[in-house]
């Protein structure tokens, strides 16, 4: 970001001399720290998206296979969900390649502008999908451990497939506004993700505030108000089945998923969602407030670390899906078995191949 305006105002006319050294220290501290600040962002974006790149691409993708690997099975709307959460954290993971190479050339933006816009687009997108789709998953859950009878009638794969198209449309809408910031002139080279002036940052405390209230606050509510009325349930409701047989063990096995899909979404909403939008917010207000320049560098450095663990929501979803859905886990059983068949096949084919062929040159 450009930090030219941060610094203060050179001091007016006669001030004694207590105040023009004072002066002088804050504004060479301002650039010295900015200068530094920038050093600690490069360096902690390049090794965290070099880390996260591999990991959520793979992970990502082949969740998406292994989904719709069986796509001629019915599919549940959890499925349908997860589908999703999937796929935008696989787009994401696809802008990270350019960040990488922006950040490697020290802050200098070599591809064409709108590239620069859609990587700044993708990340909100991905970051409050991914917020809207795990609340969506936990009312589910919800759903099926205290409305199960409802849950069967309306959890229906159709139906939240359109929920899902809504909540693309609804985010992607609300995200647009990052489109309209693209390459900035600093320093005489083209920088990207980096506003350029103070009425930008107003904008963006604005949006900020939307994107608090809306993508953050009310379904982490929700997932609070979700989790609580299960784990009350699961503590105060025990049945005659829980003493043995079938339908007490499947009560058991249900009570385990939910249990881990309680921690594992409450562990990913405290580790990657809640410090991002807090640091941002305090951010910004010093970035606008024209807060002292320690307080305003330090939170700027907050920020990158937030942000990059924001953006390692990316691999911890694929856990999810396998600790807390018994459907996915078959199906990566099942698509490690056939791929296992299919290599014993091929290599059957090959023997048999290659011992016809012996034979052939021993009767020759």
């Amino acid at each position: 970001m450009s930090e030219s305006w941060l610094t203060p105002p050179p001091p007016p006319g006669n001030h004694s001399a207590l105040a023009m050294v004072d002066s002088l220290l804050a504004n060479r501290s301002s650039v010295c720290s900015f200068h530094d600040d920038n050093t600690f962002k490069y360096r902690a974006y390049t090794i965290s998206y070099l880390l996260l790149f591999p990991v959520a691409l793979l992970s990502n993708i082949g969740a998406l296979v292994v989904f719709l690997l069986r796509s001629n099975r019915r599919s549940s709307a959890s499925c349908v969900v997860m589908v999703n959460l999937a796929l935008s954290d696989a787009s994401f993971s696809l802008t990270l390649p350019l960040r990488l190479v922006y950040y490697f050339k020290g802050g200098v933006w070599l591809f064409p502008d709108w590239l620069c816009r859609l990587c700044v687009y993708c990340f909100y997108v991905n970051l409050y999908t991914s917020i809207l789709f795990l609340t969506l998953l936990s009312v589910l859950r919800w759903l099926a451990v205290i409305k199960p009878l409802r849950h069967r009638t309306l959890a229906t794969p159709t139906r939240f497939s359109l929920v899902c198209l809504g909540i693309w449309l609804f985010v992607g809408g609300a995200s647009v506004p990052f489109l309209f910031d693209g390459v900035r002139q600093r320093a005489g080279l083209p920088r990207c993700f980096e506003p350029s002036s103070p009425s930008s940052w107003e904008q963006v405390l604005i949006l900020n505030y939307v994107g608090v209230a809306l993508g953050f606050l009310l379904p982490f509510l929700t997932i609070i108000c979700c989790y609580g009325s299960i784990i009350r349930h699961l503590t105060t409701h025990t049945t005659v089945h829980d003493a043995g047989g079938a339908p007490g063990a499947r009560r058991r096995r249900n009570r385990r998923r939910s249990v881990h899909l309680v921690t594992l979404v409450t562990a990913t909403f405290l580790l990657c969602f809640l410090p991002y939008h807090v640091i941002r917010t305090l951010h910004l207000h010093a970035v606008c407030g024209r807060w002292r320049c320690v307080v305003t560098v330090t939170l700027q450095r907050a920020v990158a670390v937030t942000l990059c663990l924001a953006a390692a929501n990316s691999v911890v979803n694929p856990l999810l899906y396998y600790y807390c859905t018994r459907t996915f886990r078959e199906r990566l059983r099942d698509a490690h078995s056939s791929l296992l068949s299919s290599r014993g096949s091929r290599s059957s084919s090959w023997t048999q191949l290659t011992w016809t062929r012996r034979r052939r040159c021993s009767t020759c």
